[in-house]
């Protein structure tokens, strides 16, 4: 059975390949702004964008129905992080506009942002994967995740009216490409 868990987790996979061009762009002392733009670009349209908006739009508040707070618990932790992450990426543009300012040492910034983000998704994703979603599975039915993937599908449809996750996925499969990994 397709669930809503897992479709979120599918989202994952490509967030993860995401992370790993971030994090070899930081262990290289990469400076193609161009690729750390498109970074930005894809977390925020992608990453935050679209599977954010589903997880904070309908599956969090679909968990509260079942008893899962967002106040208190992992929901709460999950949210919490979302915030953290959006700072991070906050940096990183600010650090490429400064970079393109002809502040080189933004640089720093940018890749200090990026570790940043990459331990704290790396570790969300991880936290969702193996606790929350597995929590959620237990609590939710099959006419749940039927209900969750209905306005999951929704949230892909409106979505794409500006551009589409496969767009995003195809950006993610050229940085991996580019940096070989």
């Amino acid at each position: 059975m397709n669930t809503a868990t897992k479709n979120l987790e599918d989202d994952h996979v490509h967030i993860l390949r995401l992370i790993d061009v971030m994090e070899y762009i930081v262990a290289h002392e990469a400076s193609d702004i161009a690729h750390i733009e498109s970074i930005v670009e894809i977390i925020r349209n992608y990453a935050d964008g679209l599977h954010h908006a589903k997880e904070e739009y309908h599956f969090f508040p679909f968990l509260a129905t079942k008893g899962f707070s967002a106040q208190h618990g992992p929901v709460a932790v999950m949210l919490h992080e979302h915030v953290l992450g959006r700072d991070f990426v906050k940096g990183i543009a600010a650090g490429i506009e400064l970079f393109r300012k002809g502040n080189l040492t933004a640089l720093v910034d940018i890749h200090k942002n990026m570790k940043g983000y990459s331990d704290l998704l790396r570790s969300h994703i991880g936290k969702e994967n193996n606790i929350l979603f597995r929590m959620a599975d237990n609590a939710l039915t099959e006419a749940d995740h039927h209900q969750l993937l209905s306005r999951f599908e929704e949230a892909e449809k409106e979505h794409a009216s500006s551009a589409g996750s496969k767009e995003y996925i195809l950006k993610i499969n050229e940085l991996t490409s580019y940096y070989e990994i």
